[in-house]
């Protein structure tokens, strides 16, 4: 029993001693995605849709 509280106290002592630190944290840069609107992009899918009607009704 006094190996685990010995052992538990080299724990919370080593978790005190590396906790603090002098460097600034790495932070990973923030990634922005622009996305362009276009007006074509929406229109597309219903002119082949018709196409394919059209098609199949000929």
């Amino acid at each position: 029993m006094k190996k685990l509280a010995l052992a538990a106290l080299f724990v919370v002592a080593g978790t005190a001693a590396m906790s603090g630190t002098i460097i600034e944290p790495i932070v990973e840069p923030e990634v922005v995605v622009a996305h362009s609107s276009s007006s074509v992009g929406g229109i597309v899918v219903p002119l082949l849709l018709l196409l394919a009607v059209g098609l199949v009704l000929r």
